[in-house]
């Protein structure tokens, strides 16, 4: 069956998918039997297209790359031009709803609500948008279960490589007890320049200017991304509804060469670590700066790179490490999830 897919957001990520939808559509097909259709694409600065007989991807590349907006996607028969998020996900004939928008993560909004509205009018929803699943996991995922629809959220943490989905498959039964990652490319980045000698101010500017950091860093150096993160992999792996008040958190603006050299002396390297772990009945987790020892695998990961592990009771600790962001890698956590709605559905 052919999934017919909605575009929330036209980003980044957005077209990093259509690239890879149109790159890959006849291996995709060959080797799953997947097979999707972009029928439209609702972006609040670019404009909104929809045809439900199917858009012209390239074109919708193309028009964006040109002009940053919709507008001059060709006209063709059965074209709609001007639909709301709200409009294409209600009306469009689209059963699987990509949601990229820019998303507040202290609110979770509007992608939250774009979940409801999508779950009641029982579609599917593919995301990479951290907050309605940091903030509203239990009520969506209920949501979405007694609508009979999926909901897909691989992107959320470390981008396309599988920090959700091979802990729940590859690695099932095993109790996890623990996780620990480096959940940050950011400020792994700049910690690994510190150690080579940079201020913490020279590394947030490199950081910066390699588009590693915003103009406004502190989701990353306060270490609240990674607070997100730290709290979807409790409550979707760890299976414990935790929130993300209950995640202490501190980020990295406080580190100064002097600790960054000391820890060097003591054979350990400082990383900006994200757990959470059992102890009894409870659940806890923090985010913030460790001097971890340099035999500990999650020491030798440097530069803009993630990693995580995960400390099981019957295959031990198990790392694994990846990108945490990117145009193709997130497009490609997109991919898998939509692949896994089509395979639901054989």
């Amino acid at each position: 069956m052919e999934l017919k897919i909605a575009l929330l957001g036209f980003g980044v990520v957005g077209q990093g998918l259509t690239e890879i939808l149109e790159e890959k559509s006849k291996i995709l097909a060959g080797d799953t039997g997947f097979q999707a259709k972009i029928v439209a694409i609702s972006d609040m600065m670019k404009g909104s297209i929809y045809n439900p007989d199917g858009l012209n991807a390239a074109e919708a590349l193309r028009a964006v790359k040109e002009t940053g907006k919709l507008d001059t996607y060709p006209d063709e028969p059965g074209l709609i031009r001007g639909w709301d998020s709200f409009k294409t996900i209600q009306e469009t004939n689209a059963d699987t709803i990509v949601e990229l928008t820019f998303t507040d993560v202290r609110t979770g909004q509007p992608a939250i609500d774009h979940c409801r509205a999508a779950f009641e009018c029982k579609k599917h929803v593919v995301m990479s948008n951290k907050g309605p699943v940091a903030l509203a996991y239990q009520e969506l995922s209920e949501l979405a279960r007694k609508n009979g629809v999926r909901w897909g959220y691989e992107g959320t943490v470390m981008s396309g490589t599988p920090a959700l989905r091979m802990p729940i498959t590859s690695l099932a039964g095993n109790r996890i007890d623990e996780i620990k990652g480096i959940l940050n490319g950011t400020t792994n980045y700049m910690l690994t320049q510190m150690e080579a000698g940079m201020s913490y101010e020279e590394a947030l500017a490199e950081a910066q200017a390699l588009g590693y950091a915003e103009a406004d860093p502190t989701s990353d150096v306060e270490g609240y991304d990674a607070q997100y993160k730290i709290t979807i992999l409790s409550n979707i792996v760890m299976n414990m509804p935790l929130k993300r008040e209950d995640v202490v958190c501190e980020g990295i603006s406080k580190l100064t060469q002097a600790d960054i050299q000391k820890a060097k002396s003591e054979g350990k390297r400082w990383k900006l670590i994200a757990k959470c772990y059992r102890e009894g009945d409870r659940l806890l987790a923090k985010v913030g700066p460790e001097a971890i020892p340099l035999t500990d695998p999650l020491a030798g990961v440097g530069g803009a790179v993630n990693a995580i592990t995960y400390y099981c009771d019957l295959a031990g600790p198990i790392t694994l490490m990846g990108a945490g962001a990117g145009r193709k890698e997130t497009g490609f956590s997109i991919l898998i999830d939509l692949i896994n709605i089509h395979r639901s559905q054989l």
